[in-house]
């Protein structure tokens, strides 16, 4: 939600449309991207590999779903990753002890909820900084996760947890997994539910400004703990997706996966200061992170030069943030 100060037949200037359509930005990178990487490349755009690049984007793209609901109330999650990796071990654990595969995924989702009702329980109640609670969540989870499993990945033989990496052939060409299908269930459940009901306006609203919200009625402090359960259960259903990515819950797995999941949300257009940002340039932002780090595979560009280059878009990307604010005031 952004306001406009534009009158008449007043032309916008480039800040101002970049604010109110925050999601041409990350389309145009991604447009571009692909055309360089298709030049460059000779496979790039073989349906195997545009399905695979879409496959490796469906764990920081869910990530980065609850990390636009966090960043949407000027918040951020550095411990969403984290806590995605210990819920894959939590729900590997389980079954390795006997416990069902439904069982298993229910507990560990369970258990990232829980992590949310804490985060947001600390920032609303106790007002900490998102910034510090989350920081001191990853330190703790990771730590966690790592004592929990004793340092060694569980592989994980559930049919259910492997469920979401089952391939099937769309008009008998085209290769989908059911991860794809549910990621995009829940991108369109995301956008309804801030677009058309009065919980994303209050997202929104509370994002924007959480004084005037709160004069206005709104109960600020439920909103945002609602969004950091939300949050939570997103979280959830992203080591779900991990776990059919790669049926393997790894304790060190996902080490930059919060960056990465902070780097879509901001590619996507959303302001790190809140109130801005939309789930179509969340889901641009993650496929470009995922365009970028596949083609510069195939063209042989070491992983930590890609690290560098994903680092490099998330500041470019909030120059532009702050950027498009300079233009509209």
């Amino acid at each position: 939600m952004t306001t406009s100060t534009l009158k008449g037949n007043e032309r916008p200037t480039i800040g101002e449309f970049f604010l109110r359509a925050p999601a041409v930005g990350p389309t145009l990178a991604l447009l571009v991207a692909i055309v360089v990487f298709s030049l460059s490349t000779d496979t790039f755009l073989d349906l195997d590999n545009l399905s695979l690049v879409v496959q490796q984007s469906l764990v920081v793209g869910t990530l980065a779903l609850g990390q636009t609901l966090i960043i949407l109330t000027a918040g951020i999650d550095l411990a969403n990753a984290a806590a995605m990796v210990l819920a894959t071990l939590i729900m590997a654990k389980l079954v390795v002890g006997g416990v069902s595969g439904i069982w298993a995924l229910l507990l560990g989702i369970v258990a990232t909820v829980v992590i949310g009702m804490v985060t947001g329980s600390l920032v609303t109640r106790i007002k900490l900084p998102p910034f510090i609670v989350t920081l001191g969540l990853l330190t703790v989870l990771t730590a966690a996760a790592k004592l929990f499993a004793s340092g060694q990945a569980v592989p994980v033989a559930d049919a259910l947890l492997k469920w979401l990496g089952t391939r099937r052939y769309l008009f008998g060409g085209i290769p989908i997994t059911y991860g794809m299908t549910l990621a995009l269930l829940m991108y369109l459940g995301l956008w309804y539910a801030l677009t058309r009901t009065p919980w994303g306006k209050h997202v929104y609203a509370v994002g924007n400004a959480p004084e005037s919200a709160r004069l206005s009625g709104i109960k600020v402090n439920r909103t945002i703990l609602s969004v950091y359960i939300v949050a939570g259960v997103i979280v959830g259903i992203a080591a779900w997706q991990a776990l059919g990515r790669v049926p393997n819950a790894d304790p060190n797995a996902f080490q930059l996966g919060n960056l990465d999941s902070i780097t879509a949300v901001v590619l996507g257009g959303a302001s790190l200061f809140g109130g801005r940002g939309s789930v179509l340039g969340t889901m641009m932002g993650a496929l470009v992170v995922a365009v970028l780090r596949s083609g510069l595979t195939q063209l042989g560009v070491d992983a930590l030069y890609q690290d560098v280059a994903t680092g490099a878009l998330l500041i470019g990307a909030v120059c532009v943030d702050r950027f498009a604010r300079r233009q509209q005031s």
